[in-house]
């Protein structure tokens, strides 16, 4: 991956849809065309355009032989919506090489919404923070884009995630499979997290869990820190020089064992995501289970 599509350069682009379009034209970039449009798409039969229609699923080539609009009947029938959930909770703050874990799920999410945006399907964006969940529904239109890349834009972290969520507060509109893409760090206190996702296997939708991790975060290099707090509590614990590296990456791994096992017996797809490491691995990701869903 070139070093220009790092996390560091891309999260100094300021403009969101900019940046997020500099991380999707970076990931395309040497992908053959077919492979990446109309993924799983298998074409049907024309129909009359109406009114309603996207413009951008006309068939110009027919206009051309017919003088008449018409589109492709699959494409409409095919499309999905998308549901983009960031945990905007305090632990987001989280911060490594000047690189915060809020900020770098805000920018995958605007990858995301640009690249599901392209293909031609509704994106929803939920973030939960301060106890509270604000979602914006699914839309195509350009106009909900820039709705969509203005949230992210005002979106920060705080407070802690809700006890009990309200599933529907994700899913308005029209009940459909969805596909459902989770950013968060997994530092719940009552299984809020897992919940979530369990729930959103049980209706049926194909889900996508990225874990986001410091490389710091992972390896338990403290060093130069006297003290370390836990953002949602407050808690703060002195290190005192006296951190166990090999204690604490034991127990680091079995964190992300047993995250890892339960969302598998839960046919929920997992990602570990470093703050260091381009997005490139979450796209590849969330595309062949978006190719999977529109099978």
């Amino acid at each position: 991956m070139s070093k220009l599509l790092s996390p560091a350069t891309i999260l100094a682009i300021r403009d969101l849809q900019l940046a997020a379009r500099t991380v999707v034209d970076g990931f395309l970039t040497g992908m053959h065309a077919s492979r990446m449009k109309g993924v799983g798409l298998e074409f049907s039969q024309y129909r009359s355009y109406q009114p309603s229609d996207d413009l951008r699923w006309l068939d110009w080539k027919m206009y051309a032989r017919s003088d008449r609009y018409y589109v492709r009947q699959s494409e409409i029938e095919t499309s999905i919506d998308i549901q983009v959930v960031i945990d905007a909770s305090n632990s987001m703050l989280h911060t490594e090489e000047g690189i915060s874990k809020i900020d770098y799920a805000r920018y995958l999410a605007a990858s995301l919404g640009y690249l599901t945006h392209l293909q031609g399907d509704a994106t929803a964006l939920s973030a939960i923070s301060n106890g509270d969940i604000t979602t914006l529904a699914a839309r195509r239109e350009a106009r909900h884009m820039a709705r969509f890349y203005y949230q992210l834009e005002q979106l920060h972290a705080g407070g802690r995630l809700p006890e009990q969520a309200n599933i529907t507060s994700f899913t308005t509109g029209p009940h459909k499979r969805r596909l459902m893409v989770f950013i968060t760090d997994f530092y719940e206190h009552n299984a809020e997290v897992m919940r979530l996702l369990d729930a959103f296997a049980a209706m049926g939708h194909e889900v996508i869990a990225f874990h986001l991790t410091g490389q710091q975060e992972q390896s338990a290099r403290f060093s130069g820190y006297q003290a370390v707090e836990d953002l949602e509590t407050g808690e703060v614990l002195q290190l005192d020089g006296n951190v166990d590296a090999t204690q604490y990456t034991q127990a680091w791994q079995a964190f992300t064992v047993n995250i890892h096992r339960h969302l598998m017996e839960n046919n929920i797809h997992y990602r570990m995501l470093s703050l260091q490491a381009p997005m490139d691995m979450a796209l590849r990701d969330f595309l062949l289970h978006y190719s999977k869903i529109r099978r």
